[in-house]
């Protein structure tokens, strides 16, 4: 009996050793957590009773070269619910179903989904956004935001781009540029108790928002205007699939317009430009917003046809192996290996010097140059004067040059080549070449990018870029002008002529792929002065119905937009309408 009472007290024992143990522990724990975890624990207890909600920063505006706003913002309203304040759920639902013109069923479920915040709907225009404020009902909040507006809608658009719902950008030099667009968006910080109901009285903490940084372009508003009006005369009369063109500086690779008509409406991109079948899959109207903001100035490729002979032209005289008095015979074609390759002028232009072979855009003096370089020659004049990169614009998707292999290239190839087929390269690239061939020889870097400003148009950053110099001698730069100039007074060019104006420039008419298919592109390049160039374009027009020859489409349109363009620039005629009259006779 002794022996159990004995057992008993050492069993009370043990169990009282326990709960001291028990309790020393729990009683050190809470002193651990009260003296050195006490901050820690007492900013998470604070963060259970916190609500955030983003208060979106200012994007940055898009300027022209002379300060006109091309992107801006307009203030929208984005309109929430918060669950757990809602005092009379059906009166915010038949509120927010009528203002917001959405379907009641649909805000029912929004309003009855438990949740800290319920986001009803975004890009609520200010005025419908202060409207519901000013009914006063517990649970709804309207926070003001901001939405891309774009003043011309649809001019440049897919220079410009456009951006999404959360106002990153998604195409052109919004996404460019998106770094420095985009601000830092600020925060609100609100109490709430623990069933997540604001505090009346409570402090409001506010991160503010940092507005992203303004961006000045190279793009003129009014060229811009010019180019675009021209484009889509020639687009409407010709019934062409599309019409794009550039305009650029040619001594600094400032680009002026970049045209491609027909523009969509940046303020609503997702809408397609013609009416898609009923019964379209998501993904294939995917494929066709894709499609339609797509910029063919850098996106895609094309054969450029006999405007690529400039290049030619240039490494032929810069390599000596013309010269202006050189003569050649034509007889409408010429043999290659095994193959016939036809001039333009079947009958053939008969006996001519190269200065003329170029004025009438003479297949075989073309390919006979070619033949004179030979591959590797022609090959390492193609990459000297940049034709085997990138031009490095400032957009995105830029396509390269499709070329033929330089061991791949034979003399038939070559041939080819040499007036511009069987390979394939953007309009960006083929202007930007021929710029710096006719610029004295300094490959430039095709940019809009000028400066970037705050608010106040103070200048943060100015750009720079990359340029190539002594591509070509000053000699043959001159002599490539002095050719081209000809080339509109008096050869295959001169409805491009413009009265008092000396202008330089080249046609072109390409088959599209595959041939004997009849479909074309007609284009035209050309810049002014002819001695001293400040400005040069490139027009190409896709698929033209009925006449579809470059120096009938393409050669009129340029001279049309230089009407406007050259006397905006401040360039002056070379003479007096009197003296041109005289020396046309």
């Amino acid at each position: 009996m002794e022996k159990v009472h004995v057992w008993q007290k050492q069993k009370l024992k043990f169990a009282m050793f326990c709960l001291i143990t028990i309790f020393a522990a729990v009683t050190g724990r809470l002193g651990y957590l009260m003296l050195f975890r006490a901050d820690y624990y007492s900013e998470k207890a604070e963060e259970l009773h916190e609500r955030e909600r983003d208060i979106k920063a200012a994007r940055g505006k898009i300027l022209d070269r002379n300060g006109v706003v091309l992107a801006d913002n307009r203030t929208v309203c984005t309109v929430s619910v918060i669950h757990n304040q809602l005092e009379d759920p059906e009166e915010v639902i038949k509120v927010l179903s009528s203002m917001l013109e959405m379907d009641e069923e649909k805000v029912r479920k929004a309003v009855s989904k438990v949740s800290s915040r319920e986001i009803i709907r975004t890009n609520v225009s200010k005025e419908i956004g202060d409207s519901i404020r000013l009914k006063h009902l517990a649970g709804i909040k309207v926070d003001e935001d901001y939405k891309r507006y774009y003043p011309f809608s649809t001019m440049a658009s897919r220079v410009l781009g456009f951006t999404g719902s959360d106002n990153q950008g998604i195409i052109g030099l919004e996404v460019e540029y998106d770094e420095i667009l985009q601000g830092e968006n600020g925060k609100i910080l609100t109490l709430t108790d623990a069933k997540g109901v604001e505090l009346d009285g409570a402090a409001e903490d506010r991160v503010e928002p940092i507005p992203g940084n303004n961006l000045r372009i190279s793009l003129d508003r009014n060229i811009q205007l010019y180019a675009e009006q021209a484009a889509e005369k020639v687009l409407e009369e010709k019934n062409a699939k599309g019409v794009s063109v550039v305009i650029m500086n040619p001594m600094n690779g400032e680009i002026l317009a970049m045209v491609n008509v027909p523009e969509f409406d940046l303020n609503d991109p997702f809408t397609l430009l013609e009416e898609a079948e009923e019964d379209i899959t998501e993904e294939e109207l995917r494929d066709l917003q894709n499609q339609m903001w797509r910029n063919a100035c850098i996106n895609d490729t094309y054969e450029p046809g006999s405007t690529f002979k400039v290049i030619t032209m240039a490494a032929a005289l810069e390599e000596k192996a013309v010269t202006l008095e050189d003569r050649f015979f034509c007889p409408g074609y010429r043999i290659v290996e095994d193959r016939r390759i036809r001039c333009h002028k079947v009958a053939g232009h008969g006996s001519e010097t190269f200065l003329e072979g170029a004025m009438n855009s003479c297949n075989p003096v073309f390919m006979e140059l070619g033949l004179r370089l030979g591959v590797d020659v022609y090959y390492d004049d193609f990459l000297q004067f940049g034709l085997g990169k990138k031009t490095g614009i400032d957009l995105p998707g830029e396509a390269g040059t499709i070329m033929h292999q330089r061991e791949a290239m034979g003399e038939v190839e070559l041939a080819t080549v040499s007036f511009g087929q069987s390979f394939q390269i953007t309009p960006i690239q083929l202007v930007t070449t021929i710029a710096s061939l006719i610029n004295g020889g300094t490959r430039v870097t095709p940019h809009f990018g000028v400066s970037v400003e705050n608010e106040q148009g103070e200048k943060l950053k100015t750009f720079t870029y990359p340029v190539e110099k002594n591509i070509i001698s000053d000699d043959t730069s001159d002599t490539l002008r002095y050719i081209l100039e000809k080339v509109v007074s008096e050869g295959t060019g001169k409805r491009a002529y413009l009265e008092g104006f000396s202008i330089g420039g080249k046609t072109a008419t390409s088959e599209k792929l595959p041939r004997r298919s009849q479909r074309y592109i007609s284009s035209f390049i050309g810049f002014s002065p002819a001695d001293n160039p400040q400005v040069i374009a490139l027009i190409t027009i896709d698929e033209p119905q009925g006449i579809y020859y470059g120096g009938t489409v393409a050669a009129p349109v340029i001279a049309d937009i230089f009407s406007n363009v050259l006397p905006y620039l401040g360039i002056q005629p070379v003479y007096e309408t009197e003296e041109s009259a005289e020396s046309q006779d």
